[in-house]
């Protein structure tokens, strides 16, 4: 994280603007089977840990900007439990939580931080769940919600947006 952190301050002189969008998903239920743990650790490794070593190694430059942002693309699974399914959401809510402890870490110092849950997005990792491709959430459009938050100004940056494709009793 550090190394990626300095490379793109060498390159670009700063880094004002953090998005934690890279995310595994692993179908692991609450009561998994011996060995499965490996699996939740690299999900916890990627989903919580990941975020968390970037956003720590930029959280200087983000500070020293005055209005530093970070975005962390979460998940709708971030904010219930759906099925079986344990591993997962569970990880979406640890760094759903990361991101309110981020937000109060770094107001007095400017930075923002935005918790975006969405839904199903039109992605590999959505293929073959069941939901038609035209009804997901399109990457695009998230790329524009993004590029919108990180314009806004301190006064007006949401610290969490849920945004689901499909109507959940």
């Amino acid at each position: 994280a550090s190394t990626w952190v300095r490379a793109s301050v060498e390159r670009f002189g700063a880094v004002d603007a953090l998005v934690n969008a890279a995310g595994a998903l692993a179908s692991v239920p609450f009561l998994f089977e011996p060995g499965a743990d490996a699996a939740i650790r690299e999900l916890f490794d990627i989903n919580v840990m990941g975020p968390w070593w970037l956003s720590r190694a930029a959280w200087p430059h983000l500070a020293a900007s005055g209005h530093g942002r970070v975005v962390n693309l979460v998940s709708m699974s971030g904010k219930r439990v759906k099925g079986s399914m344990a591993a997962y959401p569970v990880s979406k809510f640890a760094l759903l939580g990361l991101g309110q402890a981020m937000r109060n870490s770094g107001w007095d110092a400017g930075i923002r931080v935005t918790s975006l849950c969405p839904g199903w997005v039109n992605t590999d990792m959505a293929a073959g769940k069941g939901v038609p491709a035209a009804a997901m959430a399109q990457p695009q459009d998230l790329a524009e919600l993004v590029a919108t938050l990180l314009r806004l100004p301190n006064a007006a940056v949401p610290h969490e947006i849920a945004c689901n494709c499909i109507l959940e009793p």
